[in-house]
C-alpha cells in the first residue's frame, strides 16, 4: 500500500486489476478500509444469468470508502429480530467486495498476514457484506489479520436454475470468483494467499464448506470457519428446482428464454420470486424456495456427503452453532435445531477429528438481558459479537442491551476466531477422546 499526502492525506491506495483503490483509515489509526471492490463484472444486460466475469478494470482512481451497492433482494424475513435495512440493491457494480487491512502494511522481509473470506447468511435470498453489521476493521485489528467480506447473486438472480442455458448455481460461481479474487489479489493487501481462511453464517456457512469440498475451488482454501451451517437441510433435487423455476417463469408470463429474462426489470423478478415463497414458509421452515441444487456447479455433492467421503482433506475446521437456533424461525426446543443445525454440524466435526485434522468445536449461549421474545441465544446471535459491531445492531432482539461483560465476551469470541485464522490453537481440540466443546 502507498499513502498520498495533501488533499487525500491518510487515503492509503493500493492498485488491482480493477485499478487503483483510494481507501480510508478507521478513527483510531489502525486499519485500512478499501469498499465496493468489484472482482466480477456487473452482471448487467447479457451478463444477468451468465457465470461471472472477469471485471474490465478502469482508468483512474476509484475511491473505495463507501461500500458498494448490495445485489437487489427482497426483504429478509428475519428483518424484525435483526433490524430493517434500507434498500441498496443495484445490480450494476453488485458484484464487490471489501478489504480491511491492519496499518502499517507488513515491513519488508515481515510475513504477510492471514486472511479470512467472510461470506453472510440470508437464505440464500438476503444480506450484503457491505453492509455494517460485517465491518472488519475491529477484527482485523483484534487478530493483526486481513478480513474480506463479498457479495454473491441471491434469489432468482442467484439461484434459478434453467441448465439448458447454462443458468444454474450462479450464487456459487459468484463466490469461487470472490475466492480466486483473494487467491490472486490479496498479496497488494499484504495478506497472505497460502493462508486463506474461508468463513461465514448460514447461508454462508454452508457456502464456504461447500468451496472448501468442490475440487475446482478446494485448493484455495486453507481453512474452514463455520457459523450456524444449515447442513440438515435436504439438498435440493435438480427436479424440484426445475419446477420452482417453471412457476416463476409463469409469474412472469416468460417463455423462459434467457433473452427475455435479461429484459424484465430486476423489480419483476424479486416480486415474482416472493409470490413464488408466499403462503410456502411456515414456523421451522428455513428452506428456501430458491437455492443451491445438487448435480450442478459448485454443488456436486452435499457438503456433508463430501466431508463423510473425506473432502476436507484434513484441513484444519472451527464449526459451532448458537444454543436455540431455530426460535428465529417460529419454534422453540432444541430438537428443531439439533435436527437442522447442531447435529449435522458436529457429525462434520467427527468426521473431520477422525481423519485428521484440527477440529474445532463452540457453542454460542449468550441470550439477550431482557429476553422479551424469548428468544434465547438464536440464529445469528453470535454476529455482533464476531464483528464487534454492536451499534449497527442497536434495538434489534438478537442482541438487546449491552454490558462490559457483552464487550468482553465479544473479545473473546472474536479473539477465538482470529486465532484460528493464524493458525494456532484457540481451545483444545475436538478428537474421539476429547470431544471438547467451548461454551461462549
Amino acid at each position: 500500500m502507498t499513502n498520498s499526502r495533501g488533499a487525500q492525506e491518510n487515503r492509503p491506495v493500493v492498485t488491482v486489476p480493477a485499478g487503483r483503490l483510494r481507501g480510508t483509515v478507521d478513527g483510531d489509526g489502525t486499519v485500512a478500509a478499501f469498499r465496493g471492490i468489484p472482482y466480477a463484472a456487473s452482471p448487467v444486460g447479457a451478463l444477468r444469468f451468465a457465470p461471472p466475469r472477469p471485471h474490465p478494470g478502469r482508468d483512474g482512481e476509484r475511491d473505495a470508502a463507501t461500500a458498494g451497492p448490495s445485489v437487489p433482494q427482497s426483504p429478509s424475513r428475519l428483518a424484525y429480530l435483526l433490524g430493517d435495512r434500507v434498500p441498496d440493491g443495484d445490480e450494476d457494480g453488485c458484484l464487490n467486495l471489501n478489504v480491511w487491512t491492519p496499518v502499517p502494511a507488513p515491513a519488508d522481509g515481515a510475513p504477510p498476514r492471514p486472511v479470512l473470506l467472510w461470506f453472510h447468511g440470508g437464505s440464500f435470498t438476503s444480506g450484503s457484506g457491505g453492509w455494517d453489521w460485517y465491518d472488519g476493521a475491529r477484527l482485523a485489528a483484534l487478530g493483526d489479520m486481513v478480513v474480506v467480506t463479498a457479495n454473491y447473486r441471491l434469489g432468482a438472480l442467484g439461484w434459478l436454475h434453467l441448465p439448458d442455458d447454462g443458468i444454474a448455481n450462479l450464487g456459487f460461481l459468484d463466490q469461487a470468483a470472490a475466492l480466486r479474487w483473494v487467491h490472486e489479489t490479496i498479496g497488494a493487501f499484504g495478506g497472505d494467499p497460502s493462508r486463506v481462511t474461508v468463513g461465514g453464517q448460514s447461508a454462508g456457512a454452508y457456502s464456504a464448506l461447500a468451496l472448501a469440498v468442490d475440487p475446482a475451488t478446494a485448493g484455495m482454501v486453507h481453512q474452514v470457519l463455520v457459523q450456524s451451517g444449515p447442513f440438515g437441510l435436504s439438498p435440493l433435487d435438480p427436479d424440484e428446482a426445475g419446477a420452482t423455476a417453471r412457476g416463476l417463469l409463469r409469474l412472469l408470463d416468460s417463455p423462459g428464454a434467457p433473452e427475455h429474462l435479461r429484459s424484465l426489470p430486476v423489480e419483476a423478478l424479486l416480486d415474482a420470486a416472493t409470490r413464488l415463497t408466499e403462503g410456502t414458509v411456515r414456523p421451522g421452515e428455513v428452506a428456501p424456495s430458491l437455492m443451491p441444487v445438487l448435480g450442478t456447479p459448485g454443488y456436486a455433492r452435499s457438503p456433508l456427503d463430501a466431508v463423510r467421503d473425506g473432502a476436507l482433506g484434513g484441513r484444519p475446521l472451527l464449526i459451532g452453532t448458537t444454543t436455540d437456533e431455530m426460535t428465529a424461525f417460529g419454534l422453540r426446543g432444541a430438537a428443531a435445531g439439533d435436527r437442522l443445525f447442531g447435529t449435522p454440524s458436529d457429525e462434520i466435526a467427527r468426521h473431520s477429528a477422525a481423519q485428521g485434522a484440527e477440529t474445532f468445536v463452540y457453542r454460542f449461549g449468550r441470550r439477550p438481558d431482557p429476553d422479551a421474545m424469548d428468544l434465547g441465544a438464536t440464529h445469528c446471535a453470535d454476529l455482533p459479537f464476531l464483528f464487534g459491531t454492536f451499534d449497527a445492531f442497536a434495538g434489534a432482539p438478537v442482541l438487546g442491551p449491552v454490558t462490559e461483560a457483552d464487550r468482553a465476551l465479544s473479545r473473546s469470541f472474536a479473539g477465538a476466531v482470529a486465532a484460528f485464522v493464524d493458525g494456532r490453537a484457540p481451545w483444545p481440540a475436538f478428537d474421539a477422546d476429547r470431544q471438547h466443546v467451548r461454551a461462549f
